[in-house]
């Protein structure tokens, strides 16, 4: 005898295995939600349980203070020549640098395979604006910037030095190396002028930043107790 109804339940039966199919997707997708507000991934072949989820809550509490707080960064930092810094150079993520002197290349100089040479500088001296007040005036080009401030990076850390965004929006850049663990004296860094451009010494310039690091032994380098003495002289580095 036929089954006329045997059509029909297979139709219900696709119907409810489509539904099915339907249903463990939703399920599947609020659960990938839910892990990314809980900061958990999926990781193959982890170690962290049968089905390999692993969580960045601990990894995130302990990266919290990689970079270390303005007011951190200033027990590291004293203005050559005074006591103490200005308020104002005290930022929520780290401490302004301000302009000592700035100098313009004047020869070649030298990168060996056994050590370096830094050519010939020119300092440059500010002249005084209508008001008789002192300005560096810049013309585009590549100038090196002395820091005001004795910089004394901590064990355990790395310094950074970013521009100050109003040097960035008139056409200008600040570039420096990184600042190793042990590292202490005045600073110097790439001014980069690609417009014109006047500022006033002792203007802030970059901001300088701590951040945690491991290490295996501290800066013994040339640069280092660089321009902390009564000498001003441009550090030669060999």
């Amino acid at each position: 005898m036929f089954d006329h109804a045997g059509p029909v339940r297979r139709k219900r039966c696709r119907r409810f295995d489509d539904w099915c199919v339907e249903s463990r997707r939703s399920s599947q997708a609020r659960q990938r939600s839910s892990r990314r507000k809980r900061g958990d991934i999926r990781l193959p072949g982890s170690e962290a349980g049968p089905v390999g989820i692993v969580s960045l809550t601990t990894t995130t509490v302990t990266n919290q203070n990689v970079f270390q707080s303005g007011a951190s960064v200033a027990r590291h930092l004293r203005p050559h020549g005074d006591d103490s810094l200005e308020d104002d150079q005290i930022q929520p993520n780290g401490v302004d640098l301000t302009v000592d002197a700035v100098f313009e290349p004047v020869e070649p100089g030298r990168l060996d395979t056994d050590g370096k040479r830094v050519g010939e500088r020119r300092r440059i001296e500010p002249d005084g604006d209508s008001e008789g007040e002192l300005l560096y005036w810049l013309e585009p080009g590549g100038y090196v910037v002395r820091y005001g401030e004795v910089i004394a990076v901590p064990e355990g850390h790395v310094g950074f030095v970013l521009p100050r965004s109003t040097l960035l929006r008139n056409g200008c850049t600040l570039e420096t190396a990184v600042w190793d663990a042990g590292y202490e004296g005045r600073g110097e860094g790439l001014l980069q002028v690609h417009h014109p451009i006047e500022i006033r010494p002792g203007a802030r310039i970059g901001q300088f930043l701590l951040s945690s690091a491991d290490h295996e032994g501290t800066y013994t380098g040339a640069y280092d107790g660089e321009h902390t003495g009564g000498d001003d002289a441009p550090t030669d580095g060999e």
